[in-house]
């Protein structure tokens, strides 16, 4: 399990191949995201479909990656407009990562 404590949260606005590893997620975040993925912050990233995520993180000694598929349903990110990435708190994380709402905390049809 992942804990979030005092650590930053970010959304990926839009969906990223899940064929990314550790550099090309980084990368991702260096070059698309503005951010420094050696921060110590979680990147959450899902696939087109919204049946899967990935989240890259720097834990002081490498950089880790966490991956969870849906079987049924679709993870709920919230809208992010046209800002490239949007900041969560480590309560909407752990909603998002169980399938739910992140804008409130009701279960979403499946």
């Amino acid at each position: 399990m992942i804990r979030t404590g005092n650590v930053q949260v970010w959304l990926a606005g839009t969906p990223i191949d899940m064929r990314r590893s550790f550099d090309g997620l980084a990368e991702h975040v260096r070059a698309f995201l503005g951010h420094d993925p050696l921060s110590g912050s979680m990147f959450v990233f899902r696939n087109r479909s919204s049946q899967r995520v990935k989240i890259l993180w720097w834990d002081q000694d490498g950089l880790a990656i966490y991956y969870k598929r849906l079987e049924r349903g679709t993870f709920q990110f919230p809208a992010a407009g046209d800002q490239k990435s949007l900041a969560i708190d480590s309560a909407a994380l752990m909603r998002l990562l169980s399938g739910l709402d992140v804008a409130s905390a009701r279960s979403p049809r499946h």
